[in-house]
């Protein structure tokens, strides 16, 4: 079994290697697709008949969309902006992302749901009020801790695949969040 993961993980690696931007985006927009089907069958558990195949779809399109494109070039300007391997080095790119970034995404990720999920924008800026803050600290218990080992061991072309297999409890959670009525 280890075998058969170790052959994926290197064949994703020279995937990643040829076409980076094209395999983190379309990484992203599959986990997505993953996280929401979690949420539907595992959190909400609408069983298959229950299952809205247009919502993993709309999930997966803001993973193909905004979140492979945003997070991939958001890590490489980190890069640019702190270099360096160290752990202060991972600690700060941490701060900068969970402080700088993180809040931005999260409410810009909430806006596009709304969006995509054909709020009005009434209903769409009450939504995002209600579920902002929740969310975020939300976010502040799980990523601190995965950004630190990301950065810090983790080389560039592979963290977004990295934070979107973590991803997969928290796009469940944000698919969840983003499609409550």
């Amino acid at each position: 079994m280890a075998a058969r993961w170790l052959w994926l993980w290197r064949g994703y690696g020279r995937l990643v290697a040829r076409r980076p931007w094209t395999v983190q985006i379309t990484t992203a927009g599959a986990l997505m697709g993953v996280g929401d089907v979690v949420s539907q069958q595992l959190v909400e558990q609408k069983g298959l008949r229950g299952h809205s195949g247009r919502r993993t779809l709309r999930m997966m399109a803001i993973g193909f969309c905004f979140v492979g494109p945003v997070l991939g070039g958001w890590y490489k300007l980190l890069d640019r902006l702190v270099l360096g391997t160290t752990k202060t080095v991972a600690v700060k790119k941490m701060v900068l992302d969970q402080v700088g970034f993180a809040p931005i995404f999260l409410g810009s990720f909430l806006a596009i749901a709304g969006a995509v999920n054909s709020l009005s924008a009434k209903e769409n800026w009450e939504k995002i009020q209600r579920d902002y803050a929740d969310a975020l600290v939300t976010n502040y218990y799980i990523w601190p801790a995965v950004q630190v080992a990301n950065f810090y061991f983790i080389p560039l072309n592979y963290r977004l695949a990295v934070v979107q297999c973590v991803a997969i409890v928290w796009n469940s959670y944000l698919s969840w969040k983003a499609n409550q009525p």
